[in-house]
């Protein structure tokens, strides 16, 4: 596996608090201090800040096949389904969690957002990470056209955004059901037109068929594909707007070392329009991007011969 996912952890110890005793501390957390018999096996996930990026999962608001599933699990199978649209309280999911990640500061941080290119995700990212209402005569092309998707929603900008860019690797589980079938390109492009859809190879959705579906451990692996080119971007903040299967069993491959609950924090289901940030490490040298925050030292050289080193000889 060529990239890990892992949530930050500060430790602030405060001058006027002793330290706790090792005895006083349970191996399981995350501030072990272990005694003078004990080898030093730290719980902590320590790399270079340069190879980490911050992650912004979200799955997909409300659709109109999630209402009509809970009803009856055969209504999956149903044509009318077909590349479902978000219902009305989707929409409204999309409205809280626009106005979450601008109050807590995320909206004007992401450098990129990538979106499964089926509408119900296509409607929720730009909704949720797209600019104000579309006016004629300003030089920014309209994420979203007015009405797109039988919505009553008005158009939207792309104006002081970042990139949108369709990706096919982070879809739903593909085959069987109609409402995880995507439209063709050529139509998605007449409705959101600022959405880069130059990495979707085929006008068609020749990924889908009508008598397989995409067995749970090849969804997974075609996650973890897909962390590994985040991994490559450069990028240091992005936002993914996918589904819930596709996030269930990617995230269930990631945080093996962790304590459960931690894991649970990582890799439990979604729910519409849930937002979580997670930190993707590069372990394996995916990425190229020099550390800009490092500073080389020893600037004017001179003599610095560490004591621990002056032991060793």
């Amino acid at each position: 596996m060529n990239s890990a996912l892992s949530f930050p952890h500060f430790i602030s110890i405060s001058s006027v608090t002793p330290l706790p005793s090792p005895r006083t501390i349970s191996p399981r957390c995350c501030n072990f201090i272990p005694s003078q018999d004990m080898e030093a096996k730290p719980t902590q996930g320590l790399y270079p800040l340069h190879r980490c990026k911050t992650i912004h999962l979200v799955r997909h608001a409300q659709g109109v096949h999630n209402v009509e599933g809970e009803k009856n699990r055969d209504a999956y199978l149903s044509e009318d389904l077909f590349d479902a649209h978000l219902t009305p309280l989707g929409w409204q999911q999309v409205d809280n969690l626009r106005k979450h990640v601008k109050a807590s500061g995320i909206s004007n941080r992401i450098e990129l957002v990538v979106v499964s290119p089926l509408l119900r995700t296509l409607q929720t990212a730009v909704g949720t990470f797209g600019g104000e209402g579309y006016t004629d005569g300003v030089d920014a092309p309209q994420l979203m056209k007015a009405g797109a998707g039988e919505s009553d929603r008005p158009a939207i900008s792309s104006l002081n955004r970042p990139p949108f860019i369709a990706v096919e690797s982070c879809r739903e589980h593909l085959g069987v059901h109609p409402c995880d079938r995507r439209n063709s390109i050529s139509k998605y492009r007449e409705l959101f037109p600022a959405i880069d859809f130059s990495l979707v190879e085929t006008d068609e959705d020749v990924l889908w068929k009508p008598e397989i579906r995409e067995e749970d451990k090849d969804l997974a692996a075609r996650g973890v594909e897909f962390m590994n080119w985040l991994s490559t971007r450069k990028e240091k903040e992005i936002a993914v707007v996918t589904h819930s299967g596709f996030l269930y069993h990617t995230l269930n491959s990631f945080g093996n070392d962790c304590d459960p609950a931690v894991k649970s924090e990582i890799s439990s289901h979604f729910a519409n329009c849930e937002l979580r940030s997670v930190v993707l490490v590069d372990k394996c040298m995916n990425g190229s991007d020099p550390p800009v925050t490092n500073y080389p030292g020893k600037i004017p050289s001179g003599e610095d011969l560490p004591s621990d080193v002056a032991d060793e000889k």
